[in-house]
């Protein structure tokens, strides 16, 4: 389950009268609304699409909500309609929409967002619809990045996924980001030194030089290197990164000690989360370049 579940079901047509999709990523739970309105031909988007934030003050209630729900749409197909930040709705809210859910419209798909852990009044609600986490776990994210790049007509090598992966330390929000980038390039097939190209300047560094310099155990330049890097990249993306190449690196050498490298990272993790800082990196380098 996760984000590229509700993905394969947007790629059936969202056959369900009605989702719901929680967790805790902002930006999953945003990239989930905007997944949904791909769906609509943008001409048909203002009679065909209503999206309604609950924490706004503006909105309008349940009822005008269920009304639109029962509306049937002006052109053929079907009317979405997403409610996001359902967790602060009302317990009468609740319950109007609780009772749409009992006999949803055939024209409509209702799309509802929670952020967070599901409240207990909403539960009743978990069950009775199709029910999807929006999450990615770790192993997911190439398939990820992938489908993301494709929706802006590119195709990424094996390379580049790792690239991305390894700049940014698996933020998949940073990882949109460079793919908006990347479209800019105007290419179909995007590899590895492509993106390399356009993510830093001329003498600039990244994570990938320095995991370069950690397994040359050139240590003057990978102290170097991490001393630029953490001027313009977050400590835990730096260790997002470590934390994938030494994963990949585990299934594919027998000569490093994983129990080693990964009791290292995570006592790196536990510091960050202290302490933050530059230390607690500094000081895994170290050990990492011991032999």
């Amino acid at each position: 389950m996760g984000i590229n579940h509700y993905i394969g079901e947007i790629k059936k047509g969202l056959r369900a009268p009605v989702y719901l999709l929680y967790g805790e990523s902002h930006f999953l739970l945003k990239e989930a609304v905007f997944l949904t309105s791909g769906i609509i031909p943008e001409e048909k988007r203002d009679f065909s699409l209503n999206i309604f934030d609950m924490e706004e003050g503006d909105r309008p209630s349940i009822d005008d909500i269920v009304d639109i729900l029962n509306t049937m749409p002006f052109f053929d197909g079907k009317r979405y309609v997403i409610i996001e930040n359902i967790q602060s709705m009302k317990k009468k809210e609740i319950q109007a929409l609780t009772d749409y859910i009992s006999n949803p419209s055939p024209y409509s798909v209702l799309v509802m967002l929670h952020r967070g852990k599901l409240k207990d009044d909403l539960k009743g609600l978990f069950q009775k619809v199709r029910s999807i986490p929006v999450d990615i776990r770790v192993h997911d994210i190439p398939s990820w990045i992938r489908e993301k790049a494709r929706q802006k007509g590119i195709d990424l090598t094996d390379g580049a996924v790792d690239y991305l992966i390894g700049i940014t330390g698996q933020d998949i929000g940073l990882i949109s980001s460079e793919i908006e980038k990347i479209s800019i390039l105007g290419k179909r097939q995007v590899d590895a030194n492509d993106i390399s190209a356009i993510s830093k300047d001329e003498g600039d560094y990244d994570v990938f030089d320095l995991i370069e310099a950690i397994k040359r155990r050139d240590r003057p330049n990978a102290f170097r290197i991490l001393k630029r890097i953490l001027d313009s990249t977050e400590s835990y993306n730096i260790l997002g990164a470590l934390n994938w190449y030494f994963g990949r690196l585990k299934e594919d050498n027998k000569s490093i000690d994983p129990d080693r490298i990964f009791h290292l990272l995570h006592e790196a993790d536990s510091a960050l989360k202290l302490s933050g800082g530059r230390y607690p990196l500094e000081y895994l380098l170290i050990r990492l370049l011991q032999p």
